[in-house]
């Protein structure tokens, strides 16, 4: 009988062992996972990994203005503030999940008073004290514990993803303002400029033959315009601004801020290797710690398969002892019980299936996250390059533009072959093209600020 239960113990312990594997990172292919779009093989050839994501926020966004406003939204906002919280509710759940694996002490002191046929009363008191021990044989509390620490790791992960967005969120809102702000100006530059036009239109009216009022009503119609273009400029600059006050955890306010050509931005826009932006993104890594809980969780249903070793013990002192005065009494006992599930209608099998379910969908959830990110850092790259290309074909566009209106208009002042249509779309155009330069240049900024969020965020 020795041997067989000897026997018996090492089949139970051998096939447990697989119980208290570690996770390992499954295999992901993460070749061609961004793409280049100035490479003929339409795949990012890089070695640098010094990504800009890896750079802190304060080296990408130098505007001491946007600093400011960064450092009140870490400090502020809603958000944050819940997912610092999440993380200290995990942490908690963490020490639980340690403390599990020391035995459990209750005492619960009892006294009685008894009195029988008017006799003196006599007290009994008993001061017992119990214990329950736990031996984690196969992993059940082992498992338990390591899933809760991936939990708590995914937690941090989301509240640096929850600093990346916040951070990210606010330098996107500022440069919007800014933009707006050079377009306001641009409108009031060319609000004067119509204006003189319009003014000049009906002198010649006045004093010229060959003018009629059709000419001063296009053009004042043409001033109108480039007024109703500035009022929803201005429009959009205070919803903007209220935008930013929220993501700030503030009442909406004016914002403080620099101007658009003062500016900087990175020289070098390095991604990094694709096993890097595994690591950088908060995103996918805590999708892969939820990988790694469930791989735990699976653990943890096996070892339900297996008997539990429960190590009990009870202690007490006492005074109810006969004939000896007050005589203090140590009374003990200890049970070892191995209990085996059985039967538990089918319960057991359908918790290892479900987490082995939750596990696939988890590993489904991580993959497509890279290929997320993958084509966030694609798209950004595209953008940047795209939004580059541009401003450098527009702001030669506007400086053309701009001595076509000075040409113009001399022509008009000087000869009757230049009409006022061409002076009133030869300035319509310069203010199409300085708005599309300075969208150009927004443009390439987000690229920026969406380039340091998609490769991770950068250190805090």
């Amino acid at each position: 009988m020795k041997n067989t239960l000897l026997y018996i113990a090492a089949i139970l312990l051998l096939s447990g062992c697989g119980l208290y594997k570690s996770y390992e990172r499954p295999e992901v292919d993460t070749s061609g996972l961004v793409r280049d779009p100035h490479s003929a093989t339409d795949t990012l050839a890089v070695t640098d990994t010094a990504s800009i994501g890896r750079l802190p926020w304060r080296t990408v966004f130098t505007d001491p203005q946007l600093q400011v406003l960064i450092d009140t939204a870490l400090a502020n906002n809603p958000d944050l503030l819940n997912a610092a919280l999440n993380v200290k509710i995990v942490e908690q759940s963490l020490k639980v999940a340690r403390l599990s694996f020391l035995p459990s002490v209750a005492l619960t002191p009892q006294g009685t008073v008894s009195s029988f046929g008017g006799s003196k009363a006599s007290w009994t008191y008993s001061v017992p004290i119990t214990a329950s021990w736990n031996v984690d044989i196969f992993g059940n509390l082992l498992n338990q514990k390591r899933s809760t620490q991936m939990q708590l790791l995914a937690a941090e992960d989301y509240q640096v993803a929850v600093k990346t967005n916040i951070v990210s969120g606010i330098a996107n809102l500022y440069y919007t303002l800014l933009m707006l702000d050079r377009q306001v100006e641009i409108l009031t530059e060319m609000e004067q400029l119509t204006k003189e036009t319009w003014e000049k239109m009906k002198f010649l009216k006045d004093n010229r033959v060959g003018y009629r009022s059709t000419a001063v009503q296009s053009a004042e119609a043409a001033y109108y315009n480039v007024q109703s273009q500035k009022v929803d400029m201005l429009r959009q600059i205070s919803t903007v601004e209220n935008s930013l006050s929220l993501l700030m955890g503030q009442q909406a306010h004016g914002i403080k801020r620099g101007k658009l050509a003062d500016q900087y931005l990175p020289a070098s826009l390095a991604v990094g290797v694709p096993m890097a932006l595994l690591r950088n993104r908060a995103d996918v890594h805590a999708n892969e710690m939820q990988l790694a809980q469930c791989f735990y969780n699976i653990n943890q249903a096996r070892s339900r398969f297996y008997p539990q070793l429960t190590i009990s013990g009870t202690g007490a002192f006492t005074n109810n002892a006969g004939a000896i005065v007050n005589p203090g009494k140590i009374l003990l006992n200890a049970v070892a019980g191995l209990v085996q599930p059985i039967f538990q209608h089918g319960q057991i099998v359908a918790g290892l299936k479900v987490a082995k379910y939750q596990y696939e969908q988890a590993y489904n959830t991580w993959q497509s996250s890279i290929f997320k990110a993958g084509s966030e850092v694609s798209n950004a790259l595209v953008e940047y390059n795209s939004a580059d290309a541009k401003g450098k074909l527009d702001g030669k566009q506007v400086e053309v533009l701009r001595q076509n209106v000075v040409d113009t208009r001399r022509l008009m002042e000087s000869s009757s072959n230049t009409t006022y249509l061409e002076v009133i779309q030869a300035q319509t155009s310069l203010l199409n093209a300085e708005i599309a330069k300075t969208t150009d240049d927004f443009n390439k900024m987000q690229a920026v600020v969406n380039l340091y969020q998609a490769l991770g965020g950068g250190a805090y």
